[in-house]
């Protein structure tokens, strides 16, 4: 019979076939490790107890290329002395130059191997003989190693073996056995570390699992507590601005249940002038152009009402750059949108009568001067100067409280005779001015009538019936006015010629019935076609 590589005697056989069955019970025990660390101390506890060694030692290769004594099993000297023990990957090179290679074992006999090149643990003289003379005889110096490789090929460590029990070269048989065990050490080894490997992955993963919901729960905590309102929007085409998630102060902004705006878009609850705007910073945000946008807007609450909202949305991407979706932080700005524009009426308009005051006046003019201009003569319109008649003595008589009750009736009937584009303002006192753009001498006329005979109307004051009239002096806009003050002195100047000749006409005494009579001042510096 032929095993083991040669004819061996019945006697032998029934030798070889226990060490293989002690072999295959001791691969039994090396798989069923549960980890690498046991795997490895199996490994060589393994060697001592079956096959005829009293030092074990496994080098592993880790990830850095580097040999790690972290297995040891015989003398606690040889543990102490070799236990955690660091080697670059050439550690062994220098040795397996001049070993002798049995199979895949390299034995490297002391007489090859210069002395200073032994490294490691030496057997001390009281381990028992070593050297008897013979051929075969172990040399303290002697080493013999297994290389542990993966089913793949690859290096995972490095098996050496020391004091054979008989003080003896390892025959074939134990070459052999030995050979057998370093493969399935190196299988173990591998399986070991890869289960290792995705053990380790398994609880990242767990761990990232559970930062992730540790991650949703606080964005969600602070998403749906947040004091401002809260939107997640869509940037996929085929939904783009649809609201996919609101919190609790959206829907107080809005009016709308966090189920109604989820089957809006935001347009859907945009003012319209506003939505166009928005629209391109969609676009901007889904495109990558902008990370950042911010705006402010009128929102249409579910009631119908406007609301001034001041918005941050910033764009969730891959990290490839695709946007998932939009992250909006809205915030209720109506307050300070009403203060803005409660300071500009009052920077720009009278704070007794609600007209326009002189810086818009002279705005107003300004722009108008140049449309004229920028027409060649083609648009017509004038500027009106008005003062009120005896507005003094009704504010000498009868007080301050009694003329401010006047000016403002007088300028609300003002107002009242004027297209919704005209301008009226408030010089001071009771000075008025009227700017009127595309407007024919004739319709100016018109109104010039219009406004006289509102102004006269009784006006009634604590049961007091009042009565004033205004003098009115026009001034055209036709391109030839050159500047806002040259426009204003022209009108004052037609006013006071006016005023005279009323009073040329009807002098101080004429009574009420009078004053209404059918007049109309004279307007030379307007031009007919």
């Amino acid at each position: 019979m032929n095993t083991f590589g040669g004819a061996v005697a019945a006697g032998e056989l029934a030798v070889h076939m226990t060490a293989l069955r002690r072999l295959y019970d001791l691969i039994g025990r090396l798989n069923g490790s549960r980890d690498l660390d046991a795997t490895l101390q199996a490994v060589v506890d393994g060697v001592v107890e079956e096959l005829g060694f009293e030092v074990a030692v496994v080098n592993y290769l880790d990830e850095d290329g580097i040999f790690e004594t972290v297995a040891v099993s015989g003398p606690p000297e040889a543990r102490a002395q070799l236990l955690g023990k660091r080697e670059p990957a050439d550690a062994f090179d220098t040795e397996f130059a001049v070993a002798e290679h049995w199979g895949r074992l390299r034995f490297v006999p002391h007489d090859k191997l210069p002395f200073e090149e032994m490294t490691g643990w030496i057997p001390p003289a009281d381990v028992g003989p070593l050297v008897d003379g013979s051929a075969d005889a172990w040399h303290p110096l002697d080493a013999l190693f297994a290389p542990l490789t993966a089913p793949s090929g690859e290096l995972v460590g490095m098996l050496s073996v020391d004091l054979p029990h008989d003080r003896r070269r390892p025959n074939a048989l134990q070459r052999e056995l030995l050979e057998m065990f370093a493969v399935q050490a190196g299988i173990a080894i591998d399986n070991a570390r890869l289960t290792e490997r995705l053990h380790a992955e398994q609880t990242l993963l767990v761990r990232e699992q559970q930062r992730l919901r540790a991650s949703e729960e606080s964005f969600r905590l602070a998403f749906d507590g947040a004091g401002v309102g809260m939107s997640m929007i869509s940037l996929h085409p085929s939904d783009a601005g649809r609201f996919m998630r609101v919190n609790e102060a959206m829907c107080a902004i809005t009016g709308y249940t966090a189920e109604q705006l989820t089957t809006l878009t935001f347009s859907d609850i945009t003012h319209p002038d506003d939505v166009a705007p928005d629209m391109r910073a969609l676009i901007r945000a889904a495109a990558s152009e902008q990370s950042v946008h911010r705006s402010e807007k009128r929102y249409v609450r579910a009631d119908g009402s406007y609301i001034w909202v001041g918005i941050v949305t910033s764009a969730v991407r891959l990290e490839s750059g695709e946007a998932l979706y939009a992250i909006s932080q809205v915030a209720d700005i109506s307050a300070r949108k009403t203060a803005e524009t409660e300071l500009l009426r009052r920077a720009t308009h009278d704070p007794l009568t609600g007209l326009a005051n002189r810086p818009a006046l002279r705005e107003r003019l300004t722009v108008a001067i140049d449309r004229a201009a920028r027409s060649h003569g083609s648009r017509h319109g004038a500027v009106l100067f008005c003062d009120l008649d005896s507005f003094k003595e009704i504010n000498d008589t009868y007080g301050h409280d009694t003329g401010d009750q006047v000016l403002v009736i007088a300028a609300a009937r003002l107002a009242e005779q004027v297209r919704n584009g005209d301008m009226v303002a408030r010089l001071g006192g009771d000075e008025f001015v009227v700017v009127l753009e595309d407007m024919h001498i004739l319709e100016v006329q018109g109104l010039v009538e219009r406004v006289r005979r509102s102004i006269c109307e009784p006006i009634v004051i604590d049961g007091m019936t009042l009565r004033v009239t205004i003098s009115i002096g026009v001034a055209p806009v036709d391109g030839l006015a050159c500047d806002v003050d040259t426009l204003l002195r022209t009108a004052d100047r037609a006013m006071y010629t006016a005023k005279a000749e009323r009073h040329q006409q009807f002098g101080h005494a004429g009574d009420g019935e009078q004053r209404r009579a059918d007049w109309l001042p004279s307007l030379p510096l307007l031009h007919s076609e």
